[in-house]
């Protein structure tokens, strides 16, 4: 068994033997750091403008040790303008630490045939253990046709649909990532699709906890928010319904995981909750344990 996850004097949780799981970050390129919609996120971190939000692999294990992630899942993104982050960088990143790296493949959405070769090229459930692809990058809600075939292609190699839910950050719409009726949707249409909705839905966490209630394949993530940050109503869920369903996620470079875990013990976790939270739950979800 897990052990469970103990604060420490520094108000950070102890490493299990295990680790604690990201289950949403990234090895940030040029070519993605220099993206316009970024600007706010270089606000919100306290970036300059024009700075460079570039990141490497030696940064990303240093806030990994520093905080007690075990294993962070690394993804790779593909805008309408083309490749940010490739399923071959995110490939060699992992091939750079087997052992604390997994993968998220991406796909390019206006080339469905395309896509589904990248996902039975790269997502084998070792290396790359599953798909992400965020509404706002593409302008286009999560019940587009144009998904249809990254689902099925996700069903077929059993691994989750990643996305991100509730308002957007970057300079662009929000309304792509409300959950009722463009997730509700997908999950009524591939009810065999395990789907992942990161950044924690707000302001729609009504719609979140009634989609966590009616489908039991639909999880959600926190990343984007440090845990001191979470609304009250999500913490609520997480000790209810969610207790089973929810993940720690960080958007690593935006956020440092050793921020995102402070204040763990404000939330009033049990030690069960806890463990599944910070671990267990993605270990599930991912199949960790058979990707080890």
């Amino acid at each position: 068994m897990i052990e469970h996850i103990r604060e420490r004097n520094d108000g950070l949780p102890e490493r299990s033997p295990l680790g604690v799981i990201d289950v949403w970050a990234q090895i940030i390129t040029e070519r993605m750091a220099r993206r316009p919609w970024l600007e706010p996120l270089m606000r919100w971190t306290g970036r300059a403008p024009g700075q460079i939000f570039e990141t490497n692999i030696a940064d990303t294990l240093a806030a990994m040790d520093e905080a007690g992630i075990g294993i962070s899942l690394l993804s790779a993104w593909h805008g309408p303008e083309g490749s940010l982050i490739s399923n071959d960088e995110v490939a060699a990143q992992i091939e750079a630490a087997p052992s604390r790296f997994r993968g998220l493949a991406t796909v390019n959405l206006n080339s469905p045939m395309e896509a589904v070769r990248e996902i039975r090229r790269w997502v084998d459930g070792k290396h790359f253990v599953g798909v992400r692809v965020v509404p706002w990058l593409w302008d286009l809600p999560p019940n587009h046709r144009l998904y249809y075939p990254i689902y099925a292609a996700c069903i077929e190699a059993n691994v989750p649909f990643c996305t991100q839910i509730g308002h957007t950050g970057p300079l662009r719409r929000s309304e792509v990532g409300r959950l009722i009726p463009y997730l509700e949707d997908v999950l009524l249409d591939f009810p065999e699709l395990i789907v992942v909705g990161g950044h924690v839905g707000y302001p729609w966490l009504d719609e979140l906890t009634t989609l966590s209630i009616k489908f039991p394949n639909f999880y959600v993530d926190t990343s984007a928010y440090t845990l001191r940050r979470l609304p009250a109503s999500f913490v609520d869920w997480m000790k209810s319904v969610g207790q089973k369903r929810v993940m720690f996620g960080t958007n690593w470079p935006m956020l440092h995981p050793s921020n995102c875990l402070k204040g763990i013990e404000s939330l009033g976790l049990s030690e069960v909750q806890k463990a599944a939270f910070l671990s267990d739950n993605a270990r599930r979800v991912f199949r960790l344990a058979e990707a080890g």
